[in-house]
């Protein structure tokens, strides 16, 4: 025969189970509160930083609206591929910015031979940016006078000089090719610029700027740096004509 179960037993028990309830709950309310809080911490780090990169600027950015011709002008160029095998290169692209970064020129140009490689992946370049583009005479005298007394910065200048059948008075140019010790423009940029440019195909109005830009950064030094050398050739050749005075004499 079953014995009853002693009421206040069996209001313990109830009063036991229930405590032991509220703890598991209480623990598992700070639980899930402890970690609603830690992600939203973590969620106020992730936008706090994304927000300081949206605020970074990017240099290559104009500060100024100003498109005028200044006494400095940075140039860029992009080749296309023509011959039979489409490895000479011809001008495709050329690019004029002015002291703050404004374009003041940037014309596609049609080579005066076929195009065989339009060396898309490093370019930009594409058969329809062809189509309508202007002559590579009409170019070349526009460029030629755009940069006729004026610093010409650039990267590798000569290869667009090549390009572009041109020349520019040596104490005129600005070369980033030579004062970074041959290294590229990406690298330079990246270094003192803290800016990544040609990440895939290259855009003559980023290379520009981004060479003007380094330019501007010890614009002092290297024209002071350029005026010594001119003295110093100038010097030398004074002392070339007073030898041959001498010898002449005698």
């Amino acid at each position: 025969m079953a014995s009853n179960l002693n009421p206040n037993w069996a209001q313990l028990l109830e009063t036991l189970k229930s405590n032991g309830s509220n703890k598991h709950f209480s623990k598992h309310s700070q639980r899930s509160d402890g970690a609603t809080e830690k992600t939203a911490l973590g969620k106020r780090k992730e936008r706090s930083n994304e927000n300081s990169e949206a605020v970074k600027p990017n240099p290559l950015v104009p500060t100024s609206s100003d498109c005028s011709l200044t006494d400095v002008v940075a140039m860029d160029c992009e080749m296309v591929g023509v011959s039979s095998l489409g490895n000479k290169s011809a001008l495709g692209r050329v690019t004029l910015v002015n002291k703050w970064g404004n374009v003041i020129y940037d014309e596609y140009v049609r080579p005066l031979e076929h195009v065989v490689d339009f060396r898309t992946k490093i370019s930009g370049i594409r058969p329809r940016d062809l189509r309508k583009a202007k002559n590579f005479n009409v170019v070349q005298k526009k460029v030629a006078e755009l940069i006729k007394g004026r610093i010409l910065v650039g990267h590798a200048l000569h290869n667009d000089f090549k390009a572009l059948l041109l020349s520019h008075l040596k104490k005129d140019i600005r070369d980033t090719s030579e004062e970074g010790r041959s290294r590229s423009l990406k690298n330079l940029a990246s270094q003192f610029l803290d800016v990544e440019i040609q990440n895939g195909e290259h855009c003559p109005v980023q290379d520009a700027r981004a060479a003007m830009l380094l330019y501007q950064k010890n614009r002092k030094e290297w024209d002071r740096s350029i005026k010594d050398f001119i003295r110093l050739k100038e010097k030398q050749k004074k002392r070339k004509k007073k030898k041959k005075l001498k010898h002449g004499e005698s």
